[in-house]
């Protein structure tokens, strides 16, 4: 078999990684923060399933802690502001979902869109991380499976009375995941990581969520469809 070309090397202690790594750990970071915070509202909505969420928001704090490493690890302070923003846009819509009781919204903005962005971003940092950090996100991603797993049971087991308000949470909530991403390109590329697949990753588990509830392929091409005009 042809050998692969190696990549060149990544400079992890460079001021231009470092820089660019300050806004994208902040937003992991931030990321566990917020679905801490979310599965411990979600427990308050779903109060049958209180144990296990609760126990999901706890992991999402063990990782918080385990991201906060690797920004020490590189000597990067997270900028906590631009993370914040960042996420201004699911936040407000889960807290909105949330007020008015809406619990399949407030499901698909952290059990799919959330988790599959997040999987999709461990899955094509892995390769390039630095040595510590990579082995921190191979263990976060193993549990964000568990995660997206809650959602896709609860959402498939009442799918039938959830699929207007699914339909609507996608199409208010999928074209910031595009503005998102936009925003992100240029770090994520100095990380190594490429836009292009990291579109491709999250609809490729997004796909597969909203299929795993119940959703048919033609459904499915027009759910995902949602704001790609803007990637």
């Amino acid at each position: 078999m042809p050998q692969l070309e190696a990549s060149p090397a990544i400079d992890f202690h460079s001021e231009t990684y470092k820089d660019a790594y300050s806004r994208i750990n902040a937003i992991v970071i931030e990321g566990e923060q917020e679905a801490n915070d979310n599965y411990i509202k979600l427990a308050e909505l779903l109060p049958d399933h209180k144990d296990e969420l609760i126990g999901l928001s706890k992991m999402e704090l063990r990782h918080m802690k385990g991201f906060q490493a690797c920004g020490r690890n590189l000597q990067v302070t997270p900028d906590m502001e631009f993370a914040r923003k960042f996420f201004a846009g699911l936040h407000r819509n889960f807290q909105e979902a949330a007020a008015q009781g809406r619990t399949v919204t407030c499901l698909l903005i952290q059990s799919l869109i959330i988790e599959c962005f997040a999987i999709a971003a461990y899955n094509i940092y892995i390769p390039v991380a630095d040595d510590f950090a990579r082995k921190i996100t191979e263990g976060v991603v193993k549990d964000e499976y568990s995660h997206l797993n809650f959602g896709e049971k609860w959402l498939k087991a009442h799918f039938e009375e959830s699929k207007a308000e699914l339909e609507q949470a996608n199409r208010q909530n999928l074209p910031l995941v595009w503005r998102m991403l936009n925003e992100v390109e240029a770090d994520a590329k100095i990380l190594g990581m490429e836009k292009d697949a990291l579109v491709e990753d999250f609809m490729i588990a997004y796909g597969e969520a909203l299929s795993n509830i119940g959703f048919s392929p033609r459904e499915l091409m027009r759910l995902s469809a949602y704001g790609l005009a803007s990637v």
